[in-house]
């Protein structure tokens, strides 16, 4: 069987559309570009302007200054741990919950998710929020850090949703044969719900890696402090120095001895070293989830 060949048209059409993808691919790109050049470049030289894809002055001095705190290492092991728990367990117990819903016998359905929405509407504000954390005794824990994560209304509907889209034979068949309720959802439900998982855990572990609030308003304790939270207090610390340090003459100049001995670290180099370091986990993960991220989200959204 032949293959059609494309007309002038089609041919021009995707000419177009390939152009316009490949801008857009470039104009998502480029940020995370001249960021990498910049954390790779000397700061002093980089004050000089010109940098757009690839370092000028070659150095290392700027990921030295960023791990050379012990904390830094004690803030990404909070991290890790606090994003892997808090994935594991937040999509664990929302797909526990989003198939409860979507039970059409489960008793009082419908108000059991009007109750969740209508908590979603409305929020209690910083120091209600405050006061109850104190209250409940995790203010200055661990724990803060996980409990008022661990839930999400909007992707329990997301994994409702694709709870409803597989076949309720299969469940039937299962309990006819014996399997029980917790049976049929960890062999059958489970398995069959790999790509809304997998969404689930993306959206969960970005939101929990990128979360700065947390520690910095419930946390006072700097052993307890995450890496996004540690790497702010530091990028504010160094845009701190240099106001106080900037004024009458040049930036040089008027840099500390300390930050002298830094051969080539800025304030404004060390930003973009921060944001190198917190966003490259993310895209390590990423890829090895993209598959299954774009098919559950369009099967998750769209299937009644």
């Amino acid at each position: 069987m032949g293959t059609r060949r494309m007309s002038t048209a089609d041919k021009i059409y995707s000419s177009l559309n390939y152009t316009v993808l490949l801008i857009f691919c470039l104009t998502a790109l480029y940020p995370f570009i001249y960021f990498l050049a910049l954390s790779f470049n000397d700061g002093y030289d980089a004050m000089k302007g010109g940098i757009y894809f690839y370092p000028r002055v070659f150095t290392l001095e700027n990921y030295s200054k960023a791990f050379n705190n012990p904390q830094v290492l004690n803030a990404f092991a909070i991290s890790i741990s606090r994003t892997f728990i808090v994935t594991l367990c937040s999509v664990m117990l929302t797909s526990l919950l989003a198939y409860g819903l979507s039970r059409k016998g489960l008793p009082g359905r419908k108000y059991i998710v009007f109750f969740f929405f209508f908590t979603t509407l409305f929020s209690g504000g910083l120091i209600p929020t405050f006061i109850l954390y104190r209250q409940i005794h995790i203010i200055d824990t661990y724990w803060v850090l996980v409990l008022p994560v661990l839930y999400d209304f909007f992707n329990a509907i997301v994994m409702k949703t694709f709870f409803d889209g597989i076949p309720p034979s299969l469940s039937e068949s299962a309990r006819i044969d014996g399997a029980s309720e917790m049976q049929v959802f960890a062999r059958i439900i489970l398995p069959l719900s790999m790509p809304v998982l997998a969404t689930i855990s993306l959206f969960v572990g970005v939101g929990v890696w990128n979360d700065w609030f947390t520690g910095q308003f419930f946390i006072s304790k700097e052993n307890l402090q995450p890496a996004a939270t540690f790497l702010n207090k530091m990028i504010s610390e160094a845009s701190f120095q240099t106001m106080t340090g900037s004024g009458g003459g040049s930036s040089i100049q008027n840099m500390s001895q300390s930050q002298m001995e830094l051969r080539g670290v800025t304030p404004e180099a060390l930003r973009m070293t921060f944001v190198i370091i917190i966003t490259t986990p993310i895209l390590c993960v990423y890829p090895f989830l993209q598959r299954f991220f774009v098919k559950g989200v369009l099967v998750g959204s769209l299937k009644e």
